[in-house]
């Protein structure tokens, strides 16, 4: 077995660019360092992220220290910015997005369960905080990632990359 050079690296994605019909956008709420919303648009410029949507006080993308993390990436999302994250939430639906929220909370399913559709918009929170009652409340659905181990929670990059894979896994199949 070898590592696929260049060219064979441009036809493996350019295949399962080709499997991929749905669009995912992703929304931040308060995510606040510049190293997480680094992470999230690097993995999002891999998942071929519709949109990018910004709330409250969500680091830029083109900040020096995010733009450091995403290697350039930044240039492969459109983003916009909303000061609350119930109206980027109202904009995502607007845009013919569903609106899943990642969250810890009541009558949240396992998103491996969720039937979302082909246009998903995940909703990500405060690293802190998680995401505010109202934009809870502004989702069609609130979901979670199973965990099995001591941990309670995962970094919020981390677990907008798990979710950006599960909603590309569940278009491929």
């Amino acid at each position: 077995m070898r590592q696929l050079g260049p060219t064979d690296l441009k036809r493996l994605h350019r295949d399962w660019n080709r499997r991929s019909a749905g669009r995912i956008a992703l929304l931040l709420e308060s995510v606040q360092s510049p190293y997480n919303v680094g992470a999230i648009v690097r993995t999002a410029a891999a998942y071929r992220l519709e949109h990018l949507y910004l709330a409250g006080q969500t680091t830029s993308p083109s900040s020096p220290k995010s733009a450091k993390v995403s290697l350039g990436t930044e240039r492969y999302v459109s983003w916009s910015v909303f000061e609350r994250g119930a109206d980027a939430a109202d904009a995502a639906r607007e845009d013919g997005f569903s609106v899943i929220g990642l969250e810890l909370a009541d009558d949240a399913v396992p998103l491996h369960q969720l039937t979302a559709g082909p246009d998903v918009c995940l909703v990500v929170g405060n690293e802190d905080h998680g995401l505010s009652p109202a934009t809870i409340a502004a989702c069609d659905a609130v979901a979670f990632l199973p965990l099995l181990g001591r941990v309670g929670s995962l970094n919020v990059a981390t677990a907008a990359a798990i979710a950006l894979y599960e909603m590309r896994r569940q278009g491929w199949t």
